[in-house]
């Protein structure tokens, strides 16, 4: 049978909001990165454990990302390559949205692995952010007491939406009680560039090819939410970087449904869908 079982409370939660009982939770808007690199073995991507405390996912293997920071859509931002307006287009958001999303991306990629998508100029990339003043920077916009848009303008930084390509869009099932509308992006890790073990939300990062994920998750050897599972599915029909960033994406929403299968409550995405298997 296909899909996730919802039991207990969740499946409670989910047949009220079939029955029209409660209303499900607003989605936050939200932005995702698959990191990408190459060595000897072909195409890896960056993913990262979170806590088994966090109160969503916990325990899940995921790429980076998180949610808008309100000060990402209203501060100005010295910006190279497509526009907002062209984000949102693509996106199929407003404008506004549109550059909160793409500086919440560049934004949670440096705070989960490290790794800015941005540089003294508009053809140019940080080549190094290992340094303990980084480190200052990069807690401060976890904590929240420095926005994106001061960090860049203090550093005379220009962010590369260049460098990002569009990949997916996934929204949180609605019977969960912390929801997200979430965009996906590709990036290559940038030349001289090094992911760290950041700490924060994860216990533990990795580069691994999307196929090894796959096998790994499918053995029950880690947690792979579906977003994560078909985005790793898709990134294993390519071996090069190039040919990942250079595919052309029909953005198309997905987001999993609830509903009773043989009396039991469960999250799926389609008929065919198999949540956890290749």
């Amino acid at each position: 049978m296909g899909g996730i079982p919802l039991s207990g409370e969740l499946g409670e939660r989910a047949r009220d909001i079939l029955a029209g009982r409660i209303a499900p939770v607003p989605a936050r808007d939200a932005a995702t990165v698959v990191v990408l690199r190459e060595d000897a073995g072909g195409l890896e991507v960056y993913l990262l454990r979170r806590k088994a405390s966090m109160a969503f996912a916990a325990g899940a293997y995921v790429f980076p990302g998180g949610s808008v920071d309100p000060r990402d859509t209203d501060q100005v931002i010295t910006w190279a390559g497509p526009s907002p307006a062209a984000w949102g287009e693509i996106f199929r958001a407003d404008e506004r949205t549109a550059r909160g999303l793409v500086c919440a991306a560049v934004r949670e990629t440096f705070e989960e692995s490290g790794v800015l998508l941005a540089g003294p100029s508009e053809g140019s990339v940080v080549s190094d952010t290992t340094g303990e003043d980084w480190e200052a920077d990069r807690l401060a916009l976890i904590g929240k007491t420095l926005s994106f848009a001061d960090f860049l303008g203090r550093r005379g930084l220009v962010l590369r939406s260049d460098l990002l390509r569009p990949w997916a869009h996934w929204i949180t099932p609605e019977v969960e009680t912390r929801r997200f509308d979430t965009r996906f992006f590709v990036a290559a890790l940038p030349p001289g560039q090094l992911t760290r073990d950041v700490g924060g939300e994860a216990d533990q990062v990795a580069w691994v090819r999307p196929a090894d994920a796959l096998d790994q998750g499918g053995a029950g050897r880690i947690f792979l939410m579906p977003p994560t599972h078909r985005t790793l599915t898709e990134l294993s029909a390519y071996g090069k970087v190039p040919e990942v960033l250079a595919t052309e994406r029909e953005i198309v929403t997905f987001m999993p449904r609830i509903a009773e299968m043989d009396g039991e409550m469960r999250i799926v995405l389609d008929d065919d869908y198999r949540f956890g298997a290749r």
